[in-house]
């Protein structure tokens, strides 16, 4: 189990120094408009296009955007081209059966562009959209970025799904982390893409400077209360080229250990699932860049976090599940949905060993159960019950 491991956070005034869960996303307005069941049960696929830091008006203590993409940005003719056969590859990729498609612009803040590199980058994609490959348009934005002008710039494109940098809802830890907006820009920002029916993707971080588990949930609840389509969460790491390397080599920055970031993101979830707020993302996507060593100096990253935060969530429902049902003998099945197994196993087995340590048992068996939903598991006869509860 993990332990649950205080973040600290202090500055030195003289250095001044991201089932349910995994269905998320629109694939058009019109469905975005519907109701919050209009979220597809088909993932889509998404085709990124890094553009780093472009359109950032501040850097921000955690980014390095260039670590985190691996991708340094060109400009240009040369980059349309880049653009179109990235597409085009992953469009060999796709199969059939997985609908729908949607080219993504990340790594930057789509809306801070000119209005002529928005319609740039807009109009390539919608090429894509008009032959029919392509579905609709997503792209990443930082809140005070959305105003009337800059929607009224993308309204004449395919754009289905909006995505915004929150991290926090706290005034405080956003000003610590150099975000240079305050959550009121997320509220007005929230408000004006709902009226325009686009589907809102909301993006949080945990261990952020002068954040807390308490500061953390207080964030979610108010990111539950603009009921977006979909949410993602990060945990905070130190890069090597960020603002933050500085304030960990100072000693001024403490980052969450692995243990505490899983067990924060875990109680999120629960937080997020028992409101009907789908998660598609949890943790920074695994790459090379970030599996080095001298990229990430520090802070809970790990190329698989969104699974050991799911089979913690499992192993602790097994275990509330196996005190409730008190099983005799040495032997006991659990059943989850085939989907679920290696969750519910842990990495490693690392679940199974816990049980059998934790309760006495010889032999503990995960079992696949197609009735089974992906939230949920069952011990032996037992009636099911919710991992999320």
């Amino acid at each position: 189990m993990h332990k649950d491991i205080k973040h600290q956070w202090s500055v030195n005034k003289s250095r001044t120094p991201g089932s349910r869960h995994l269905k998320p996303d629109i694939i058009n307005r019109s469905s975005a408009a519907g109701s919050r069941q209009a979220v597809s049960s088909n993932r889509p696929f998404i085709i990124p296009i890094f553009l780093p830091h472009a359109g950032c008006p501040h850097r921000c203590v955690f980014c390095d955007q260039l670590a985190i993409t691996g991708t340094r940005r060109k400009t240009g003719a040369a980059e349309a081209e880049q653009i179109r056969s990235q597409i085009v590859e992953f469009l060999n990729y796709k199969t059939r059966r997985r609908k729908p498609v949607q080219i993504s612009f990340f790594g930057g803040n789509f809306l801070g562009l000119n209005v002529a590199e928005i319609r740039h980058y807009l109009a390539l994609a919608h090429e894509f959209v008009r032959r029919g490959d392509v579905d609709g348009i997503r792209f990443s934005s930082r809140p005070d970025t959305i105003d009337c002008e800059r929607l009224d710039v993308i309204a004449d494109y395919p754009v289905a799904t909006v995505e915004l940098g929150v991290q926090s809802m706290n005034d405080r830890i956003l000003a610590l982390a150099k975000r240079g907006h305050k959550a009121a820009d997320t509220v007005h920002a929230v408000e004006l893409l709902k009226e325009r029916n686009y589907a809102v993707g909301l993006q949080m971080m945990v261990g952020l400077p002068g954040d807390d588990q308490a500061s953390a949930l207080n964030t979610a609840r108010k990111i539950a209360g603009l009921a977006p389509d979909f949410v993602r969460i990060y945990p905070t790491v130190v890069l090597k080229n960020s603002r933050l390397a500085a304030w960990y080599s100072d000693g001024a920055y403490t980052p969450l250990s692995l243990d505490a970031a899983v067990t924060q993101v875990k109680n999120l979830c629960r937080f997020f699932h028992q409101n009907k707020i789908a998660i598609i993302r949890i943790g920074l996507q695994a790459s090379a860049d970030l599996a080095d060593d001298s990229t990430v100096l520090a802070g809970p990253y790990h190329p698989a976090f969104g699974h050991l935060v799911y089979s913690e969530i499992f192993l602790d429902a097994a275990c509330s599940a196996l005190k409730a049902a008190d099983p005799d003998g040495s032997e006991v099945a659990i059943f989850v949905n085939p989907r679920r197994i290696s969750t519910m196993r842990g990495i490693k087995n690392s679940n199974v060993a816990l049980l059998k340590r934790r309760f006495g048992f010889d032999r503990i068996e995960i079992v696949p159960d197609h009735r089974l939903d992906e939230d949920s598991l069952k011990i032996g006869k037992a009636r099911p019950i919710s991992c999320f509860a």
